[in-house]
């Protein structure tokens, strides 16, 4: 059975710094396309940030883009997701997916067939 669980949530003060660990088991993800989601209270679930599976080919929404960075260890089953000069407007549920097998938009959350449970980060003022 897949599995996919988080790790490196937290509270944070403004202009800190979080890196966020997915573990998956179960399965074989070298080929899969992997992603960080998030879902802010009140908000519907948002792309953050995707890896191919080669690991060279990353996307990131705007709002995160020259502040986050994703990377994987496939050799590990692990994807990372470096948070820098957090906002405020970052806080939410932090939600790491997986995909069964290459997909074409990696930045289509609905394309993802595993999910995680969650991290907190929360980004006090």
């Amino acid at each position: 059975q897949v599995q996919l669980v988080e790790s490196g949530g937290g509270l944070v003060q403004a202009g800190g710094s979080l890196r966020l660990s997915c573990a998956a088991s179960g399965g074989t993800f070298s080929r899969s396309s992997m992603a960080w989601c998030r879902r802010a209270p009140g908000k519907d679930l948002e792309f953050v940030a995707g890896i191919a599976w080669t690991g060279i080919n990353t996307y990131y929404a705007d709002p995160v883009k020259g502040r986050f960075t994703i990377s994987r260890d496939n050799a590990k089953n692990t994807m990372y997701l470096q948070m820098n000069s957090l906002k405020p407007e970052d806080t939410a549920v932090y939600y790491c997916a997986a995909s069964r097998s290459l997909i074409m938009n990696i930045q289509n959350i609905q394309e993802y067939n595993y999910w995680g449970q969650g991290t907190q980060v929360t980004v006090s003022s």
